[in-house]
């Protein structure tokens, strides 16, 4: 089997974010998009299938407010959109010195509903072992990674004298087509 690429035109990254503080309750958890990536699977790798992936620090954007897991479309004004991207590239991700985010696998394990693979997640300049829970859902393959945003080097963003922050741990999703893995 050939090896397999994918972006944004045909696969998925996001990140969702929580907030916390005294003021949650003026603020909104966030569904960000990441939308200049790539994602490749070698199936024909001498050990095992390899997976690697480089994503776009400064990609992020603004898909909606959420709200106990609920869409909020329309509740942020598109200023406030391009405001939170900015602070998240020029802040939080730092991505004028740490431009990729990268994870490259060092094993892929087959287990009863799709894969684990174990590899080292580099993110705003910090490398850490990391574990993908990999899964089959209706055509294709998808994972939810929790990342500690400090075990990286990364403030989450507070304001308001921190009265208002995000938590510390957000959660990244990706999907891929099945495309007939093993």
């Amino acid at each position: 089997m050939a090896l397999l690429t994918f972006g944004p035109d045909r696969a998925t990254c996001e990140v969702l974010t929580f907030k916390e503080g005294l003021l949650s309750a003026v603020a909104h958890d966030l569904l960000l998009r990441v939308t200049a990536f790539q994602i490749t699977v070698d199936p024909a790798a001498p050990a095992a299938p390899a997976v690697s992936a480089e994503l776009d620090a400064s990609s992020l954007r603004v898909v909606t407010a959420m709200r106990d897991g609920r869409p909020l479309h329309g509740v942020l004004r598109p200023p406030d959109a391009k405001e939170i991207e900015a602070t998240i590239t020029r802040e939080v991700l730092r991505a004028n010195r740490f431009p990729v985010i990268r994870f490259v696998s060092a094993t892929v394990a087959r287990t009863g509903a799709g894969y684990e693979i174990g590899g080292r997640l580099t993110l705003a300049g910090t490398t850490r072992e990391a574990t993908l829970r990999v899964r089959r859902d209706t055509g294709q393959l998808a994972t939810e990674v929790p990342i500690h945003q400090p075990d990286y080097g990364i403030r989450p963003y507070r304001a308001m004298l921190g009265t208002l922050r995000v938590k510390e741990q957000v959660l990244v999703r990706a999907t891929i087509p099945d495309e007939g893995l093993p």
